[in-house]
């Protein structure tokens, strides 16, 4: 994926298809130190039903990374007070595209009047979440199939510091 600034937009319809690949990308590739590949298996096939992976985006407010015109992550805020889904494309993997899609999901989160932002982070994540101020909550595990993952449900306190841009 090229250097592009990342841009956002809002999710369409049709781009379920590519989010949903995107999805399974993101886990099977960027998940493996911290979670073995039957439990990979198991929650990346929570897109496998196009309809209701669908039905998930479009029930929240989702937001759509660019890179150029390559998409390279998504995330949902869900009640405007929880991030339901936060995913970055393996290649644009630690180039900002997250940072911006969490920055905005905190912005919109904030402007709606949500005081306390919550997200269910994968071990995988929740170093990115505590870096930005989510303080960990409680240990979950989650039953996918025949298989167990476990997750951390974490939780930020928007102030007058949330609203602008990090560096």
């Amino acid at each position: 994926m090229s250097a592009a600034a990342v841009s956002l937009r809002p999710y369409l319809p049709a781009d379920a298809p590519a989010l949903a690949d995107l999805f399974r990308a993101a886990i099977a590739e960027l998940t493996g130190e911290d979670y073995d590949t039957e439990q990979q298996e198991a929650w990346a096939a929570k897109a496998d039903d196009a309809e209701a992976f669908a039905a998930r985006l479009a029930a929240s407010l989702t937001l759509v990374a660019l890179r150029g015109k390559e998409v390279a992550g998504f995330v949902s805020l869900k009640d405007n007070a929880h991030i339901d889904m936060l995913y970055v494309a393996p290649d644009a993997a630690g180039t900002g595209v997250a940072k911006a899609l969490c920055d905005a999901a905190e912005t919109l989160a904030k402007a709606r009047g949500t005081r306390k932002l919550t997200v269910d982070a994968s071990d995988t994540a929740l170093g990115f979440f505590q870096k930005r101020g989510y303080e960990p909550q409680r240990r979950n595990m989650v039953p996918l199939a025949d298989t167990w993952l476990a997750n951390t449900a974490m939780t930020k306190t928007l102030g007058e510091d949330d609203a602008g841009p990090r560096h």
